[in-house]
């Protein structure tokens, strides 16, 4: 059934074209639902809009108001369409964007400048925080996050995938000394998280001839943090030993900031960064031309990462 909206325009047309057959073929409808669409809206409004006769069609006083008013309705829809269409293609509007603090901080911020310089349109709303989120809620359009995803109805596109290592800062090592087996860790101070997902324990591998056998080895420390920078700050001031993604400490690492302990028991899981979005039939350009620009800016990262798995 066609609305209120598509009724004026079927009048708008029938004034424009003249008669009925004309607009039937215009609008792809017959000449018969034509005369019924009209005649619902006279019925509807209580008035007769237009006089019919062998030479042609006549509007009352009430149809030429109601027409000059109705015109203007439908132009500005139209209107309305092309300014939507013309947005989606030319990449603008606000794009919203909720990221991790560690992949913002170290990843997302160096690219930015290109992004905005390529879409001048676009207005970047970013908010960073390692605690999770509703896109819904928060009304954004993208969310940048690491770890295995629950299940959800969000869209989730791959961005890379991390090796994680137990680290420390060597001025730590110099104090308290290198564990040599996931036992020691009792004895060490182990930076942890204090956001919902985090356990209070680091997996790891005992590898012998016989395959490898995993540990789950409890970890205690006097600091606990939300996000992932602050513990990278923590652990590069000396403060402990922490379980860290190489996405985000392979510059310390290779700097000699951070040193890697415990590798023989690596159990070498990765660590996956996904870029999770509402699924809609007709998703925002500005929404697939971020996503797709931030795949392509990282693509030449990913086998440095996974080069150490």
């Amino acid at each position: 059934m066609i609305n209120r909206g598509g009724e004026m325009e079927v009048f708008v047309r029938v004034v424009e074209f003249g008669n009925f057959s004309v607009t039937a073929r215009a609008l792809r409808l017959s000449p018969s639902a034509i005369s019924k669409l009209i005649s619902r809206l006279e019925d509807r409004l209580g008035v007769s809009l237009m006089v019919r006769s062998t030479r042609g069609l006549t509007l009352t006083a009430e149809g030429e108001a109601f027409y000059d008013r109705a015109q203007k309705i439908v132009s500005e829809i139209e209107q309305s369409e092309r300014l939507v269409t013309q947005t989606a293609e030319e990449v603008r509007g606000i794009l919203r964007v909720n990221c991790n603090i560690p992949f913002a901080q170290h990843y997302l911020l160096p690219i930015v400048p290109d992004f905005l310089e390529r879409h001048p349109g676009v207005t970047l709303d970013l908010v960073q925080t390692d605690l999770p989120v509703d896109l819904i809620y928060e009304r954004a359009d993208v969310a940048i996050r690491t770890g295995v995803l629950a299940d959800s109805a969000l869209k989730a596109r791959r961005l890379l995938e991390s090796a994680r290592h137990v680290v420390a800062a060597p001025r730590y090592i110099a104090r308290f000394g290198e564990p040599g087996s996931p036992s020691d860790l009792v004895n060490h101070n182990c930076l942890n998280f204090n956001i919902r997902r985090s356990l209070d324990v680091w997996p790891f591998e005992r590898k012998g001839p016989e395959g490898a056998d995993r540990l789950d080895q409890p970890v205690n420390g006097n600091i606990r943090v939300d996000n992932g920078e602050t513990m990278r700050q923590m652990a590069l001031a000396g403060l402990g030993l922490a379980r860290l993604s190489d996405f985000h400490i392979l510059p310390d690492i290779e700097a000699g900031r951070l040193v890697s302990v415990l590798e023989d028991y690596n159990p070498g899981d990765l660590e996956p960064i996904h870029a999770l979005y509402v699924d809609h039939a007709h998703l925002a350009n500005r929404i697939r031309v971020f996503i797709d620009f931030v795949v392509q800016a990282l693509r030449h990262r990913r086998d440095r990462y996974l080069s150490r798995t």
